[in-house]
C-alpha cells in the first residue's frame, strides 16, 4: 500500500492534474474514485471535512485530506522534488 492516497473523481481536470504531478514525481500512489453524487462521497468528507475532490492523504507527512488542486500540486512540489 502507498504512503499517499488520492480520492478522485474521473474526467475531473483538477483531480488529473494532482495525477500529472505525482506522476512526474514517479510517486507511488493510491487512488478511490468516489461517487459523482456529493451525498454519496461519505468517505472523501470523513477525511477531509468537504465533498470536493481531489483530495489527498499523506501518511508518512502526516497530511490528512489535503484539498485544492494547486495547494496539492505545490505541496508536492515542495516535499518530494
Amino acid at each position: 500500500m502507498a504512503e499517499i492516497t488520492m480520492y478522485e473523481l474521473p474526467g475531473c481536470p483538477y483531480c488529473a492534474k494532482v495525477r500529472r504531478k505525482l506522476d512526474e514525481l514517479d510517486l507511488e500512489y493510491d487512488v478511490i474514485e468516489v461517487p459523482r453524487s456529493h451525498d454519496e462521497r461519505t468517505e472523501v468528507k470523513e477525511v477531509s471535512g468537504q465533498t470536493g475532490v481531489p483530495v489527498i492523504v499523506d501518511e508518512e507527512h502526516g497530511v490528512d485530506g489535503m484539498a485544492e488542486s494547486d495547494d496539492i500540486v505545490a505541496y508536492l512540489e515542495e516535499t518530494y522534488a
